[in-house]
């Protein structure tokens, strides 16, 4: 006969229920990983390539005035119209109305993480009353109270709510980016109102000088030193520049409505425009490049997505890894046609725990982490291009500011000269040692730089306006747009 192998009778210590207790307690406590910390703004700027090269400490090279951004700009303007058309956009825009309910939303996906990670208690209960037939489990009737919960031993659950809180802080961001465009482009909207209005006017003068050349021409031709061709000239010129009118109107009344529209009005025209525009405020100081990257909601928002992106790789890693549930229960069963057994007891209880361990998922698991991780870097090279298109729109606002002011005062002269030079040459044209079209020429002059000064001075307030969103200064106190403490 062969021998028979005997299998040792010492009992294995995971055996006893204690010792198997301790060690999943030790799995849950010991053996969980400390999630890691997404990159900082320092490090996302040296991960990019190209913001790396640039000394962001230096000052602008456009010239700026020393000195830390300011916020509350939209007082510097002194405009209390100005100031009440901006909170009635903040109220009423309707763009701003769908991108708020989207914090509101990305804040319930962290509460949605938050409770992935607590544990879970259900009640299940059953009973009926048989009348017949063999549907015996319709007589069963008893209550159990489960609890399970999974502990995040590899950072899984702790990395996904990390990301969504990531997440929430760059969608804050990005609403309080959309606030400072609303409020520039209401202002900006406001000033070209304002431009409209004094084109229209503008307009109106040259239409009275035109209408007294035209009368003057007629007087001549009949008593003599005219002719018909001065006066047909006269009236051709009055003609164009009343079809000029018209398109000043109509331009100031589609400027009115995409004010009113901005508002969330309905857009008919009404809103009365200012009938000058505000003196352009002092220098502003524009501090450093540096200062506006971490400042500048846009880039916050760009910062914050990189961590959310860093997180999802996290995640993605943990998901390969075993994961264990849990499980707690205590169930009280009666029956009035079925008989238990003997020892039954109620109630009854139970704890247990379920281990769950991916082996093979056709390369799902390696892929998902491939995926997050050029996730990754799409988020960083987004980053780059974020920041260096605003170190591009403060460099162009600071130039234009410099290049509007020498324009204004350049063409403030040419205005003076024009008004003189047509005063003298009417004077002339009066007397008759002028020709018509001499006084027409210098009208169209005095006309096209005064239009072009109304366009240099709005320009500059807008100019202004853009600088400060390009600097990320706030119109009013700002909100603080920090990304909240991620717990470990």
């Amino acid at each position: 006969m062969g021998t028979k192998r005997l299998r040792s009778k010492r009992p294995h210590f995971l055996d006893h229920p204690l010792a198997l207790g301790l060690g999943v307690l030790w799995l849950i406590l010991g053996g969980g990983c400390v999630t890691k910390d997404p990159p900082t703004s320092a490090e996302i700027r040296e991960q990019t390539g190209t913001i790396n090269k640039f000394v962001l400490t230096d000052p602008w090279k456009a010239g700026a005035t020393a000195g830390p951004i300011t916020d509350n700009w939209l007082l510097s303007f002194n405009d209390e119209q100005l100031n009440a058309l901006v909170a009635e956009a903040m109220a009423n825009n309707p763009d701003l109305r769908v991108s708020g309910p989207r914090v509101d939303q990305a804040a319930q996906y962290v509460e949605l993480a938050k409770a992935g990670m607590r544990p879970s208690v259900n009640i299940l209960g059953t009973g009926g009353l048989n009348s017949g037939g063999e549907d015996y489990t319709s007589a069963l009737q008893g209550l159990s109270l489960g609890a399970s919960w999974e502990p995040d031993l590899w950072g899984r659950m702790r990395y996904g709510r990390n990301a969504y809180q990531s997440t929430y802080a760059s969608v804050v961001a990005d609403f309080e980016f959309g606030r400072q465009s609303l409020a520039a482009t209401v202002a900006k909207t406001w000033f070209t109102a304002s431009e409209t209005w004094l084109q229209m006017k503008i307009a109106e003068d040259v239409l009275k000088s035109s209408q007294e050349l035209l009368t003057l021409a007629d007087k001549r031709w009949q008593v003599g030193p005219g002719n018909e061709q001065d006066v047909a000239l006269a009236r051709s010129n009055l003609g164009s520049f009343q079809d000029t009118a018209r398109q000043f109107r109509l331009a100031h009344q589609q400027t009115v409505r995409a004010l009113e529209l901005l508002l969330g009005r309905y857009p008919a025209a009404e809103l009365q425009a200012r009938h000058d525009l505000p003196e352009i405020p002092p220098d502003i100081p524009a501090g450093i490049p540096l200062e506006m990257l971490e400042r500048r909601p846009d880039i916050v928002a760009a910062d914050r997505r990189v961590a959310a992106a860093f997180n999802r790789v996290g995640e993605a890693k943990a998901t390969r890894l075993p994961r264990i549930v849990l499980n707690a229960n205590i169930s009280v069963i009666e029956s009035a046609i079925l008989q238990l057994k003997e020892d039954f007891e109620n109630p009854t209880a139970g704890v247990g725990a379920r281990l769950l361990a991916p082996v093979y998922q056709g390369g799902a698991l390696n892929t998902q982490v491939v995926i997050r991780t050029l996730e990754q870097k799409e988020a960083v090279a987004n980053y780059a291009r974020l920041a260096l298109r605003a170190l591009g729109e403060v460099e162009n606002a600071l130039a234009a500011a410099h290049s509007l002011a020498e324009r204004k005062e350049f063409l403030q002269r040419t205005v003076a000269d024009n008004e003189r030079a047509l005063e003298l040459v009417q004077t002339s044209y009066r007397v008759g040692t002028a020709d018509l079209r001499v006084v027409q020429q210098q009208q169209l002059s005095l006309y096209s730089v005064r239009l072009t000064l109304l366009r240099v001075q709005s320009e500059q307030l807008a100019q202004r306006a853009n600088l400060h969103l390009a600097l990320g200064g706030s119109f009013e106190t700002p909100h603080v747009v920090v990304a909240s403490n991620e717990a470990k």
